[in-house]
């Protein structure tokens, strides 16, 4: 896959919560596994995938036209096979589940800088989603967020008002992102942002979608605070649309398992650097 590629046109992507659901999450758990199968051997017999994961044909080809659905995978005549987009990498049913032990140690750690009162950007990142379970312990707060999946993670938390950003919404990413959305961001002005991104190259973060990137901007533009959340994946990763340079944040939270050629490097050019343990 070629991550430097850009976004083609998608027809639907229906973006899907991570549910609690025991039975949703098992839905979303093997979907995911049969996306990645299929990824890494880049076509497969439908039939095999019945007889690999032990599911009817029936389950099978309602999973799999989901993935189509999504943009991950293209399905005929039998066959299933991924579908050469940089999509994959930005979808939340992609994204949900990678590094989660990482991204849970660096919300915790990101959730220091939260204090009673504020108001705060929250972006449409799963590291940031993480965040959300810990904030009823600082409210009363103001949430100010694009994601779709956090309005409804945080929509019956007490004593918190909650803004959400409108504008053209898209499914890859369950958020709202564009222009309209940036124009209500202009409007705003918040203590704090927690946000993430898709890859880090030369120090300065980068996304797939020029769109995202702009909305991104603008949150990072009317804030007094900016916290960015990478896991150590993110500095293997290479994506087209550059938005700021790390020293511009007033701190990177990294996991414990990013190399310490990135700290050494990050911390010589005066990033304020903090490692989040993961617990294992």
């Amino acid at each position: 896959m070629n991550e430097n590629s850009a976004l083609p046109a998608m027809n639907r992507l229906m973006a899907e919560e991570v549910p609690s659901d025991s039975r949703q999450a098992r839905q979303l758990a093997r979907r995911q596994t049969i996306a990645e199968t299929v990824m890494a051997e880049g076509s497969m017999r439908i039939e095999d995938l019945t007889e690999r994961f032990g599911i009817s044909l029936m389950t099978a080809h309602r999973d799999l036209d989901d993935l189509v659905d999504r943009g991950l995978l293209r399905k005929m005549r039998g066959l299933v096979s991924a579908a050469p987009t940089s999509l994959i990498e930005a979808s939340d049913v992609y994204r949900s589940v990678r590094q989660s032990a990482e991204k849970a140690a660096m919300a915790a750690a990101a959730f220091e800088f939260v204090e009673s009162g504020q108001a705060i950007f929250m972006d449409d990142s799963t590291s940031v989603l993480q965040i959300a379970s810990l904030i009823p312990e600082k409210t009363p707060l103001t949430v100010i967020t694009n994601s779709l999946t956090l309005m409804n993670e945080l929509k019956g938390t007490r004593d918190l008002s909650l803004l959400g950003l409108g504008g053209q919404f898209h499914n890859w990413c369950n958020a709202f992102i564009g222009r309209m959305t940036t124009n209500e961001i202009s409007q705003l002005r918040a203590d704090t942002l927690f946000l993430s991104m898709a890859a880090i190259t030369d120090d300065i973060v980068f996304h797939q979608s020029p769109e995202m990137v702009d909305t991104k901007r603008a949150m990072f533009d009317s804030s007094a605070k900016r916290i960015l959340l990478a896991d150590h994946s993110k500095f293997e990763r290479r994506a087209l649309y550059g938005m700021a340079s790390l020293d511009e944040f007033d701190a990177v939270i990294v996991d414990d398992r990013t190399p310490e050629r990135h700290l050494d490097r990050m911390r010589a050019k005066g990033v304020n650097v903090i490692v989040a343990s993961v617990t294992q």
